[in-house]
C-alpha cells in the first residue's frame, strides 16, 4: 500500500509498539490524521512528559515521579511485607485486587538462562540489602507462573528462607468464570496442589 513519506513513518513507529500490527497501526494513524490537532498535541506532550519525568524509585524500581514511588512513599502500607514482581507493569493487577497492602520490589525481568538473564542482571541484591535494613516478615513472590517466573522464584526463596523470613508464592490454577474442559494439564495440577478446605 502505498502512503505519503509522513504516514509511512508514522505508520512504521506505530508498528514498534507491542501488540500492533500493520492494520491497527493503520488505523490508529488514519484516526490521528482525522482528529483535531489537539488531540495529536495532548498525546505528543503526554508522551514527551511521561519519558522526561519518571523514573525508577530508588528503593523498589517502580516507576516514580520523585526519589520514591508513592507506594514507598505512602505512610498506609504495611512495611513488613515485599511483594517481588518482575516488571513495574505487574503492580497494577495486583493493586487493583485490593487485597495486599503492602510493599513491592521490581527484578527487572526474571531469570532466563537462554535470554542470558541471571541473577547478576536483576534488582536482587537490592532486595537482599531491603531485607537487611528493614523489619521485613513476609516476602510474597509474585513472579509469573512460567518457567522463568518459576526459576527466580526458586532461586529467591533460596536465598530468602535462611534469613528467617517468611517465603510465599502467589497461589495458581483455574480462572473464576473459567471452564475445566478448556484449562490445559498444568493449570489443573496447580489447583488441585492449592486446594483449600471449605
Amino acid at each position: 500500500m502505498y502512503a505519503a513519506p509522513s504516514i509511512q513513518k508514522l505508520l512504521d513507529e506505530l508498528e514498534r509498539l507491542p501488540g500492533i500490527g500493520p492494520k491497527s497501526a493503520q488505523r490508529i494513524a488514519y484516526w490521528l490524521l482525522n482528529a483535531d490537532n489537539a488531540v495529536a498535541t495532548r498525546l505528543s506532550e503526554a508522551i514527551v512528559e511521561v519519558k522526561s519525568a519518571v523514573h525508577s524509585c530508588v528503593r523498589c524500581f517502580n516507576y516514580a515521579e520523585g526519589e520514591l514511588c508513592e507506594i514507598c512513599a505512602s505512610s498506609k502500607r504495611d512495611s513488613s511485607i515485599i511483594c517481588v514482581v518482575s516488571e513495574p507493569r505487574d503492580i497494577p493487577p495486583l493493586e487493583r485486587t485490593a487485597q495486599y497492602f503492602g510493599l513491592y520490589h521490581v527484578l527487572g525481568g526474571a531469570i532466563s538462562p537462554l535470554e542470558g538473564i541471571g541473577p547478576d542482571d536483576l534488582h536482587i541484591a537490592p532486595l537482599l540489602q531491603r531485607l537487611a535494613d528493614e523489619d521485613i516478615k513476609e516476602v510474597l513472590l509474585a513472579t509469573n507462573p512460567n518457567v522463568e517466573g518459576e526459576t527466580t522464584a526458586g532461586y529467591l526463596a533460596g536465598l530468602i528462607k535462611p534469613l528467617g523470613i517468611t517465603v510465599t508464592r502467589l497461589a495458581s490454577g483455574l480462572p473464576v468464570g473459567g471452564d475445566l474442559e478448556f484449562a490445559d494439564e498444568v493449570t489443573i495440577g496447580r489447583a488441585i496442589e492449592t486446594r483449600r478446605v471449605l
